[in-house]
Protein backbone atom coordinates (compact mmCIF):
# COMPACT_ATOMS: atom_id res chain seq x y z
CA UNK A 1 0.00 0.00 0.00
CA UNK A 2 1.42 3.43 -1.06
CA UNK A 3 1.56 5.94 1.85
CA UNK A 4 0.18 9.50 1.59
CA UNK A 5 2.92 12.01 1.60
CA UNK A 6 1.40 14.36 3.64
CA UNK A 7 1.31 11.83 6.35
CA UNK A 8 5.54 11.84 6.72
CA UNK A 9 5.42 15.46 6.41
CA UNK A 10 2.79 15.57 9.32
CA UNK A 11 5.51 13.14 11.63
CA UNK A 12 8.55 15.39 10.66
CA UNK A 13 6.55 18.37 11.79
CA UNK A 14 5.30 16.87 15.15
CA UNK A 15 9.01 15.98 15.45
CA UNK A 16 10.41 19.17 14.75
CA UNK A 17 8.47 20.70 17.31
CA UNK A 18 9.66 18.37 19.97
CA UNK A 19 12.97 19.79 19.46
CA UNK A 20 12.20 22.95 19.72
CA UNK A 21 10.22 22.81 23.10
CA UNK A 22 11.90 23.63 26.65
CA UNK A 23 12.80 20.64 28.80
CA UNK A 24 10.44 20.48 31.64
CA UNK A 25 12.43 20.34 34.97
CA UNK A 26 12.23 17.76 37.58
CA UNK A 27 9.80 18.18 39.81
CA UNK A 28 10.94 15.63 42.17
CA UNK A 29 14.67 17.68 42.85
CA UNK A 30 15.21 17.93 46.52
CA UNK A 31 14.65 21.85 47.26
CA UNK A 32 17.83 23.22 49.89
CA UNK A 33 17.81 22.79 53.27
CA UNK A 34 17.02 26.01 55.32
CA UNK A 35 19.83 27.13 57.63
CA UNK A 36 17.13 27.85 59.81
CA UNK A 37 18.10 28.81 63.66
CA UNK A 38 21.85 29.25 64.04
CA UNK A 39 23.38 29.19 67.38
CA UNK A 40 25.13 31.71 68.16
CA UNK A 41 28.74 30.87 68.89
CA UNK A 42 32.80 32.50 68.94
CA UNK A 43 33.18 31.70 65.23
CA UNK A 44 30.50 33.00 62.48
CA UNK A 45 30.62 32.09 58.95
CA UNK A 46 30.15 35.50 56.56
CA UNK A 47 28.20 34.51 54.11
CA UNK A 48 29.29 37.40 52.05
CA UNK A 49 32.83 37.13 52.28
CA UNK A 50 32.22 33.25 51.65
CA UNK A 51 35.03 32.94 55.15
CA UNK A 52 34.58 31.91 58.78
CA UNK A 53 35.21 34.92 61.17
CA UNK A 54 36.42 35.26 65.17
CA UNK A 55 35.07 38.11 66.85
CA UNK A 56 34.03 39.47 63.53
CA UNK A 57 37.68 38.83 62.16
CA UNK A 58 38.39 37.06 59.12
CA UNK A 59 40.05 33.73 59.78
CA UNK A 60 43.06 33.07 57.54
CA UNK A 61 42.34 29.06 56.42
CA UNK A 62 44.80 26.49 55.07
CA UNK A 63 41.74 24.11 53.97
CA UNK A 64 38.52 25.56 53.24
CA UNK A 65 35.62 22.75 51.86
CA UNK A 66 32.30 24.14 51.31
CA UNK A 67 30.76 21.75 48.72
CA UNK A 68 29.51 23.91 46.21
CA UNK A 69 28.07 20.63 44.19
CA UNK A 70 30.72 17.92 45.06
CA UNK A 71 32.14 16.16 47.87
CA UNK A 72 35.13 17.47 47.47
CA UNK A 73 37.07 14.27 48.27
CA UNK A 74 35.35 13.42 51.42
CA UNK A 75 34.13 9.85 52.12
CA UNK A 76 31.93 7.77 54.13
CA UNK A 77 31.78 4.81 55.57
CA UNK A 78 28.80 2.84 54.94
CA UNK A 79 27.17 6.64 55.56
CA UNK A 80 24.88 8.03 52.56
CA UNK A 81 27.20 11.24 51.28
CA UNK A 82 26.17 13.23 48.48
CA UNK A 83 26.39 16.98 47.53
CA UNK A 84 23.24 18.80 48.60
CA UNK A 85 20.64 21.01 47.03
CA UNK A 86 22.11 24.44 46.95
CA UNK A 87 25.70 23.96 48.79
CA UNK A 88 26.52 21.63 51.37
CA UNK A 89 26.74 17.32 51.52
CA UNK A 90 24.42 15.49 52.60
CA UNK A 91 25.29 12.75 55.62
CA UNK A 92 22.79 10.09 56.33
CA UNK A 93 24.36 8.32 59.54
CA UNK A 94 25.15 4.52 58.95
CA UNK A 95 28.60 4.56 60.49
CA UNK A 96 29.73 7.60 61.94
CA UNK A 97 32.75 7.88 60.07
CA UNK A 98 33.98 10.30 57.21
CA UNK A 99 37.09 11.55 55.99
CA UNK A 100 38.37 13.89 54.39
CA UNK A 101 40.65 13.67 51.44
CA UNK A 102 44.94 12.79 52.52
CA UNK A 103 47.69 14.23 52.03
CA UNK A 104 46.50 17.67 53.37
CA UNK A 105 50.00 18.97 54.24
CA UNK A 106 48.64 21.29 56.87
CA UNK A 107 51.29 22.48 59.58
CA UNK A 108 49.32 22.04 62.92
CA UNK A 109 51.46 24.38 64.78
CA UNK A 110 50.34 27.58 62.58
CA UNK A 111 46.43 26.03 61.79
CA UNK A 112 45.48 24.45 65.07
CA UNK A 113 41.85 25.24 64.19
CA UNK A 114 39.13 23.03 62.75
CA UNK A 115 35.75 24.34 62.15
CA UNK A 116 32.90 22.15 61.14
CA UNK A 117 28.99 23.94 60.15
CA UNK A 118 26.05 21.82 60.08
CA UNK A 119 22.27 21.76 60.09
CA UNK A 120 21.47 19.14 61.83
CA UNK A 121 17.98 17.00 59.12
CA UNK A 122 17.16 14.35 61.78
CA UNK A 123 17.52 13.41 65.41
CA UNK A 124 19.74 10.49 66.93
CA UNK A 125 20.06 9.18 69.93
CA UNK A 126 23.99 9.01 70.51
CA UNK A 127 26.28 12.47 69.69
CA UNK A 128 29.57 12.13 69.63
CA UNK A 129 31.46 14.63 67.38
CA UNK A 130 35.04 13.42 67.95
CA UNK A 131 37.68 14.83 65.57
CA UNK A 132 40.71 12.33 64.71
CA UNK A 133 43.61 12.79 62.50
CA UNK A 134 46.80 11.27 61.05
CA UNK A 135 50.14 12.39 60.27
CA UNK A 136 53.69 11.17 59.15
CA UNK A 137 54.36 9.30 62.29
CA UNK A 138 50.72 8.17 63.27
CA UNK A 139 47.39 7.06 61.79
CA UNK A 140 43.92 7.61 63.33
CA UNK A 141 44.52 6.71 66.95
CA UNK A 142 41.94 6.84 69.94
CA UNK A 143 45.01 8.43 71.94
CA UNK A 144 44.78 11.57 69.10
CA UNK A 145 41.41 13.44 69.22
CA UNK A 146 39.80 16.64 69.36
CA UNK A 147 36.34 17.56 71.04
CA UNK A 148 34.28 20.83 70.06
CA UNK A 149 34.55 23.85 72.63
CA UNK A 150 31.31 24.24 71.36
CA UNK A 151 28.70 24.18 68.65
CA UNK A 152 28.06 20.32 70.11
CA UNK A 153 24.66 18.05 69.56
CA UNK A 154 22.55 20.86 67.79
CA UNK A 155 18.91 20.13 67.67
CA UNK A 156 17.19 19.22 64.49
CA UNK A 157 16.20 22.31 62.01
CA UNK A 158 19.57 23.83 64.02
CA UNK A 159 22.89 24.99 62.68
CA UNK A 160 25.69 25.59 64.19
CA UNK A 161 29.15 25.36 63.80
CA UNK A 162 31.66 23.11 65.87
CA UNK A 163 34.65 24.70 66.91
CA UNK A 164 38.01 22.30 67.71
CA UNK A 165 40.84 24.17 69.67
CA UNK A 166 43.31 21.41 68.78
CA UNK A 167 46.05 23.13 70.58
CA UNK A 168 43.90 21.96 73.98
CA UNK A 169 42.96 18.26 72.53
CA UNK A 170 41.06 16.20 74.07
CA UNK A 171 43.76 13.42 74.11
CA UNK A 172 47.55 13.71 73.02
CA UNK A 173 48.87 16.25 74.86
CA UNK A 174 50.00 19.09 72.02
CA UNK A 175 50.55 16.16 69.28
CA UNK A 176 48.37 18.44 66.90
CA UNK A 177 50.57 21.74 67.13
CA UNK A 178 53.47 19.34 66.82
CA UNK A 179 52.76 17.72 63.99
CA UNK A 180 52.05 18.02 59.92
CA UNK A 181 48.40 16.95 59.71
CA UNK A 182 48.07 14.75 56.63
CA UNK A 183 43.69 13.66 56.77
CA UNK A 184 40.91 14.44 59.27
CA UNK A 185 37.92 12.30 60.41
CA UNK A 186 35.02 13.30 61.83
CA UNK A 187 32.71 10.89 63.96
CA UNK A 188 29.19 13.11 64.06
CA UNK A 189 27.72 10.17 66.08
CA UNK A 190 27.91 6.79 67.77
CA UNK A 191 25.02 5.07 66.30
CA UNK A 192 22.53 5.43 63.21
CA UNK A 193 20.04 7.46 61.98
CA UNK A 194 21.03 10.54 62.34
CA UNK A 195 21.00 13.08 59.20
CA UNK A 196 23.28 16.69 58.92
CA UNK A 197 23.60 18.80 55.99
CA UNK A 198 27.51 19.58 56.40
CA UNK A 199 28.15 23.36 54.91
CA UNK A 200 31.53 24.11 55.21
CA UNK A 201 34.62 22.79 56.74
CA UNK A 202 37.89 24.84 57.61
CA UNK A 203 41.59 24.26 59.30
CA UNK A 204 42.11 27.75 60.31
CA UNK A 205 44.60 29.78 62.59
CA UNK A 206 43.70 31.43 65.83
CA UNK A 207 44.71 34.66 65.92
CA UNK A 208 43.55 35.09 69.74
CA UNK A 209 43.51 32.04 71.40
CA UNK A 210 41.50 34.36 74.25
CA UNK A 211 38.71 34.42 72.55
CA UNK A 212 38.36 30.72 72.64
CA UNK A 213 39.29 30.23 76.40
CA UNK A 214 36.67 28.64 78.66
CA UNK A 215 35.50 31.57 80.99
CA UNK A 216 37.00 30.85 84.29
CA UNK A 217 35.09 29.26 87.11
CA UNK A 218 33.23 32.19 89.62
CA UNK A 219 35.47 31.84 93.18
CA UNK A 220 34.01 29.88 95.44
CA UNK A 221 32.14 31.44 98.59
CA UNK A 222 34.13 32.25 101.71
CA UNK A 223 34.02 29.23 104.35
CA UNK A 224 31.11 30.89 107.18
CA UNK A 225 32.99 32.05 110.36
CA UNK A 226 33.01 28.95 113.28
CA UNK A 227 30.43 29.62 115.94
CA UNK A 228 31.84 31.39 119.28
Amino acid sequence: MKRSPWIGLAALAVLLAACHRPAVKDQTAAAPVAVGPERAGPVHWNATTGGFELAGKPLKTAKLWTFDGSTEGFTAVGSRISPAAGQGISLAIADPTIRSPKGLNVPGGQYSLVLVRLTRTAAASAWDGALYYSTPTHGEAISFLGKPLSGADPKVGETTTLVYDMSHQALGGPDWVQSTINQIRFDVEDKPGGAFVIRQIAIAENPDPTALAPAAAPPAPPAPAPKP
